[in-house]
């Protein structure tokens, strides 16, 4: 089970650049489903690069789904050569994304953000319709299932403000 408070912490505590997508994201705006990992989207620029690998280092990430044994280094040469990294850690499996289907990279989403407060750091988080349209854009049946809640959530806020 993934420590979502260890890593919200490590990436806080280093003052990681990064948005919060996916499921933990749905979960914010008030999904039912579940998720087993945090996924967020992280600015590629050079120190954060850095931010990142100082932040993960002492949790020991390795490529998920790799065979064991394979030689991994998650280190500022490793983020800047790939883009998406699907890791498992000490603490549980985060996927770092340089970019998501339907918004783009790091610098595209801020716009489209709201600040929570997660275990006593302050995160971005990505706004609820901007998250639909990611969700739309990945085209997975359970993207799809899931961008359909949260349509509703969405429907039902609005109704609520109006």
């Amino acid at each position: 089970m993934t420590d979502f408070r260890a890593l919200i912490e490590a990436l806080c505590r280093n003052g990681v650049d990064f948005v919060i997508v996916g499921g933990v994201a749905a979960t914010l705006h008030g999904s039912a489903r579940l998720t087993q990992d945090i996924d967020v989207v992280y600015s590629r620029d050079q120190a954060n690069l850095a931010r990142i690998a100082r932040a993960l280092e002492p949790l020991s990430p390795y490529l998920r789904g790799a065979p064991s044994g394979l030689p991994f280094r998650l280190d500022e040469q490793t983020l800047a050569a790939g883009l998406n990294f699907t890791l498992m850690t000490s603490v549980g499996d985060i996927d770092l994304l340089g970019e998501i289907s339907g918004v783009g990279r790091y610098q595209a989403l801020i716009g489209h953000t709201l600040s929570v407060e997660l275990f006593g750091f302050r995160c971005l988080c990505l706004d609820l319709a901007t998250l639909i349209r990611a969700k739309v854009a990945a085209g997975r049946p359970r993207d799809l299932d899931a961008a359909a809640e949260l349509q509703e959530l969405l429907t039902e806020k609005r109704k609520l403000e109006n």
